[in-house]
């Protein structure tokens, strides 16, 4: 059976993070193993307290792993401060990682700080180098980049920057643009558009974890990069489309889809 890590953060109503990443897990048939990194107080409406781990510990989390159940595949998402960012990074090289899928958690979708302002630097320059994937959204591609990214234009040359500083290659996300939901895959020769249709769902909470854990299972069963997207993306739009209806703000999604490759518009 393949193996899939994800590194970080909580979701007590099960609706993003390590809760999320392990369902998804599930429905891709690998086996899941989970680096608590933050535990947050949130559910659908919101973010009300958080308590990060202690780098030790979080470091300690991923040697336990590795020395024990080597991952295929690597999900980091929420990492919270400096601190953690250098320990995650350092542990990661050190056990030659393979398959890491970066979602830069930076602000939550209610508005609040999930990512210390003096911590997006060390992202960049420690962890991001290490990363097959890294998949920011629109609003984490611009704070990136330092610039506002409205447009597929504005995707295609926030993809070209950050895969300048990544080494690797970078999905944009296009959730949060108005009449589509497309996204842009550059692996640093070639630009792949993927298509979706804007759904009428406004439950949409974990949708970014989702992905990118979807993204690190099709890696670690050996599907190329631009097939574990198209897929991943397939299957997280089949996710939003069940409609699930749970909680008072921006619900979250079914992860146990029937016959979701077979899954259309």
């Amino acid at each position: 059976m393949k193996t899939v890590l994800s590194i970080a953060g909580t979701d007590p109503t099960g609706g993003a993070g390590i809760q999320t990443d392990l369902k998804t897990f599930e429905a891709f048939g690998v086996y899941g193993m989970a680096v608590i990194t933050v535990v947050c107080a949130q559910n659908t409406t919101g973010v009300f307290g958080m308590q990060p781990v202690s780098a030790e510990l979080v470091g300690k989390q991923i040697d336990c792993v590795f020395d024990d159940i080597c991952p295929d595949a690597v999900k980091v998402g929420m990492l919270y401060d400096a601190e953690i960012i250098h320990t995650v990074a350092e542990r990661l090289k050190a056990y030659h990682a393979k398959n890491i899928v970066l979602d830069p958690v930076m602000m939550s979708s209610s508005g609040t700080a999930l990512l210390h302002h003096d911590a997006a630097k060390v992202l960049q320059e420690e962890l991001f180098p290490l990363c097959t994937l890294v998949t920011p959204n629109l609003h984490e591609a611009a704070a990136v980049c330092s610039h506002n990214i409205t447009n597929r234009e504005d995707m295609e040359q926030a993809a070209r920057e950050i895969v300048g500083k990544t080494g690797g290659a970078v999905l944009v996300k296009g959730g949060h643009l108005t009449d589509c939901a497309d996204d842009l895959l550059f692996d640093g020769t070639e630009m792949h558009w993927l298509p979706a249709p804007r759904i009428d769902n406004p439950n949409t909470h974990g949708t970014g974890c989702t992905l990118s854990s979807a993204i690190a299972c099709g890696l670690a069963h050996g599907v190329s990069l631009v097939g574990s997207v198209k897929r991943a993306k397939r299957y997280l739009t089949a996710c939003i489309d069940f409609r699930l209806d749970l909680g008072h703000g921006s619900g979250p999604l079914q992860h146990r889809i029937a016959d979701w490759e077979n899954w259309h518009a």
